[in-house]
């Protein structure tokens, strides 16, 4: 027997709307006071329904949790005037250091300066200062060095649940990011 739950899946729609952040099923559940089998109901349905293609929404899962975003392909056209004014391009010294970061980290300085070949000082100030990387430790060896890793703003950047949803390396790609290893 399948349940359509229109009024239900409305108050999980209203909720995504209304939340700033990501929300998890359970939170949806706490916030709705409606069962996690019901949320998840809901949830399939919303996306059924930006799956149209007059939708210009979809429900997207990031950092595990459900948020309503613009489609990627209409994002381009939106984000020079909706996208969040920190959100600015990047150089690309400045995307490469952070995709050295995201697929090698935990990772010190030495080590991205090893894999670019040149300081990356400024480079990790910036990221750090739009908060896309973090410190997340010291490496177990003399001098202690700072390891750095991506963030959950990270992750809503680019859109991704997960950093086990980067895109995957190709062979050549994989060993670059190795040398310093």
């Amino acid at each position: 027997m399948e349940f359509k739950l229109d009024k239900e899946t409305a108050l999980i729609e209203a909720i995504l709307f209304l939340e700033s952040e990501p929300q998890s099923e359970e939170s949806l559940s706490r916030i709705s006071e409606l069962s996690a089998d019901v949320v998840e109901i809901a949830i399939a349905n919303l996306k059924e329904k930006y799956m149209a293609e007059d939708s210009g929404i979809e429900l997207v899962k990031i950092v595990g949790g459900w948020t309503l975003a613009p489609k990627k392909d209409l994002w381009n056209f939106l984000k020079e005037r909706y996208g969040k004014k920190n959100e600015g391009k990047l150089s690309k010294a400045a995307m490469e250091t952070l995709a050295i970061i995201a697929y090698s980290q935990p990772i010190t300085r030495a080590e991205i300066e090893s894999i670019r070949g040149v300081s990356a000082d400024n480079m990790i100030r910036i990221l750090m200062e739009r908060n896309l990387i973090k410190e997340v430790g010291k490496k177990d060896i003399p001098g202690k060095p700072v390891q750095f890793g991506t963030t959950k703003d990270f992750l809503q950047f680019f859109r991704l649940d997960s950093i086990a949803d980067l895109p995957h390396l190709d062979e050549t790609e994989s060993e670059r990011f190795e040398l310093a290893r």
